[in-house]
C-alpha cells in the first residue's frame, strides 16, 4: 500500500486507526519534477544579474577572513588585498564549471539512495531550533531524547528524504561535545541520508571521521553521503569557521551548501533584483572556492532567504518577494549548471495556526515552481526558526508528500482504461464499483491523514478535534510504532568508541570553545 492509500474515509475513527496500523513508511523516491518551471526573468535579465554579480566580484570583492583560504586564492590566481579577494569572472566561470550538475546521495540503506540535481529534488527537515513545541504543545528547551524523536519521525515520514542533523538543539549535553551526539542520533535512528555539523572546522572533521566509520574511508572518496551547510555573512563575507568546515567536507568529496544568509533590506539592498545580484555574487565566490579546495567536488548553490519588516526589523516568511527571489535564484543556478538549495514550509507564527499554514504553503508552492533541488527546513519550522513544532512537523511532511505528488506530474498509464470506463458507466451512473476504480482508487487522488474532510456532524461526533490536536496524537502513534533500523553491532560500537574518545579530549566545561 502506498502512502497515498492511507487517509480519511467516511467509516469513522476505527477505520482510520486500522489504516494507520498498516501504513507504509517506505520513503518516497527523490522527486523527479515534471511540472513546468516558473521563470521570472528573460535571458537578458538573467545575463544582467550575472554581469552585476561579476562586477561585484571583480571590483568590490569578497572578504575571506581565513589565512588558509587567502593563500589558496593567491595560488589560484586571484587578486588578494588584505582579507579582500577580487575574483576575475573568467576564473570564477572556469572553477564552477567543474561542479557536478548531478550526483547521487548514498544512504546506509541503499534503497534510500537519492539521485540529485537538475530535475531531481529532495525534502529535508528543519534544523537549528533552540526550542520545540512538544507532544503537549508546550514550548520548552529540547533534549537529546527530543532530538532522537525528531530523527525517528524523519525516518518514518515517507516524504522526508533525510534525517538532517540538529533539528532541535539538545540542551542536556555540553555544546562543545554536542555535535558528536547529534551526528550519532542522525545515523542511528534513520537509514536515510543526513546532514553534518559545520559549527567549527574540528566539528566538521569529527563528522567526516564518523562518516568514515559508518561507510568506510574509501567509500567517501567516491560517494556523497552527507551534506554540510556553510553560511556566509552577508554582505560579502566568509569567515574562518565556515571556510574551515567547508574544507573539511570538500577534502573528503562531500557536498556543502554554499549559503549566503540573506535578510533582504537589512544586509542587502532594499530591492528584489539587486538583492539577488549580491546573493549570487556571494554564492558564486563560495562555490568557486570549493573547487579550489578539490576540483570536481560536489557543491550546492545555497542561501537562507528572508525579507525584513521595515516596521520592526524582524525577518518575515511567505512574502511575495521571497517567492520571486527563489524563482530568480533557480534561474541563476540553472544558468551556471549547478544544483541549488532553498528553504520551504517556513513560518513566523508563534503557534501552529493559520498564519503558519499560509506562510508554509506559500514557500512550499514557490519552491516547486522554482525548481529547487535541496528543499531544506521542509518540516517543523515556526517562529522564524526559533522552535520546531512536533505537530507542524508531521503536517508539513504530509504537505511535502502532496507537493511531491503534484510536481511529479500527470499519470497517463491508465488513460485508455479509464476512458473506456466512461462508456461502461454512461450517463447518470457512478464509478464507485467499476473495476477501474477498484484497481486505482488508492492512488487516484491524494487522501491526507491529517486533514479532516468529513461532514461537520461526523467531525463533532468524533470530538471536534482540530488539526493541532490531531497532529499531536498522530505523532504519538508514529513514535509508538517506530522500529529502529539497526546500525550493526560492530559499527555501533566503533561510533560509540569514537564519541567516548573525543568527549574525553574535548573540554565539556568550555561550552563556547570554537576550536572544537
Amino acid at each position: 500500500m502506498s502512502v497515498e492509500a492511507v487517509g480519511k474515509t467516511r467509516r469513522g475513527r476505527g477505520a482510520r486507526t486500522s489504516a494507520r496500523q498498516v501504513k507504509d513508511f517506505t520513503m518516497l523516491p527523490a522527486l523527479k519534477r515534471q511540472m513546468p518551471l516558473t521563470e521570472m526573468m528573460d535571458q537578458e535579465q538573467v545575463e544582467r544579474i550575472d554581469a552585476a554579480s561579476m562586477h561585484i566580484l571583480e571590483n568590490v570583492g569578497v572578504h575571506f577572513r581565513d589565512e588558509i583560504a587567502l593563500e589558496d586564492w593567491r595560488k589560484a590566481g586571484a587578486k588578494v588585498v588584505g582579507e579582500n579577494v577580487y575574483l576575475d569572472r573568467g576564473l570564477v566561470r572556469e572553477l564552477i564549471k567543474t561542479i557536478p550538475e548531478t550526483f547521487t546521495y548514498h544512504a546506509r540503506n541503499p534503497a534510500n539512495n537519492l539521485p540529485f540535481g537538475r530535475d531531481h529534488a529532495i525534502f529535508v527537515p528543519m534544523t537549528g531550533a533552540p526550542f520545540l513545541r512538544d507532544l503537549d504543545d508546550v514550548r520548552r528547551n529540547p533534549t537529546l531524547e527530543d532530538l532522537a524523536n525528531f530523527h525517528k519521525l524523519s525516518h518514518m515520514l515517507p516524504a522526508l528524504h533525510s534525517s538532517a542533523h540538529h533539528i532541535v538543539e539538545p540542551y542536556d549535553h555540553p555544546i562543545s561535545q554536542r555535535h558528536l551526539r547529534i551526528t550519532y542520533s542522525s545515523m542511528k535512528h534513520s537509514d536515510k541520508t543526513f546532514m553534518g555539523m559545520t559549527t567549527s572546522p574540528k566539528n566538521a572533521e569529527d563528522v567526516m571521521e564518523m562518516c568514515a566509520i559508518l561507510f568506510g574511508e574509501d567509500y567517501l572518496e567516491t560517494h556523497p553521503v552527507v551534506t554540510g551547510n556553510c553560511n556566509g555573512n552577508s554582505p560579502l563575507v566568509w569567515d574562518e569557521t565556515m571556510l574551515g568546515a567547508m574544507r573539511a567536507f570538500n577534502k573528503r568529496n562531500q557536498p556543502v551548501l554554499c549559503s549566503p544568509f540573506v535578510l533582504g533590506g537589512a544586509n542587502t539592498p532594499a530591492s528584489v533584483a539587486p538583492t539577488v545580484a549580491q546573493l549570487n555574487a556571494e554564492a558564486l565566490s563560495a562555490l568557486a572556492y570549493t573547487q579550489v579546495v578539490r576540483k570536481g567536488c560536489p557543491a550546492i548553490y545555497g542561501h537562507y532567504l528572508s525579507t525584513v519588516s521595515m516596521k520592526s526589523g524582524a525577518p518575515m516568511a511567505g512574502t511575495p518577494e521571497i517567492s520571486m527571489m527563489n524563482m530568480m535564484i533557480g534561474q541563476m543556478a540553472r544558468f551556471y549548471g549547478v544544483p541549488w538549495r532553498s528553504s520551504t514550509n517556513l513560518g513566523g507564527a508563534k503557534t501552529f495556526d493559520a498564519q503558519a499554514g499560509y506562510e508554509s504553503a506559500t514557500t512550499l508552492m514557490a519552491l516547486q515552481m522554482a525548481g529547487t533541488n535541496y528543499m531544506w527546513h521542509s518540516a517543523g519550522w515556526n517562529e522564524a526558526g526559533m522552535h520546531c513544532s512536533m505537530a507542524k512537523f508531521v503536517v508539513d511532511a504530509e504537505q511535502c508528500a502532496m507537493a511531491h505528488r503534484m510536481a511529479s506530474g500527470i499519470r497517463w498509464d491508465d488513460f485508455d482504461e479509464a476512458v473506456a470506463a466512461v462508456g461502461d458507466i454512461g450517463p447518470g451512473g457512478h464509478y464507485l464499483g467499476h473495476p477501474h476504480t477498484l484497481e486505482n482508487f488508492q492512488r487516484a487522488f491524494f487522501m491526507p491523514d491529517l486533514f479532516d474532510n468529513n461532514s461537520i456532524e461526523q467531525w463533532q461526533a468524533e470530538g471536534s478535534i482540530e488539526i493541532n490536536q490531531r497532529a499531536l496524537q498522530y505523532t504519538r502513534d508514529l513514535l509508538a510504532s517506530y522500529q529502529e533500523p539497526s546500525l550493526g553491532e560492530d559499527v555501533n560500537e566503533a561510533l560509540l568508541d569514537y564519541i567516548a574518545r573525543r568527549e574525553r579530549e574535548i573540554p565539556a566545561a568550555d561550552a563556547l570553545n570554537q576550536e572544537y
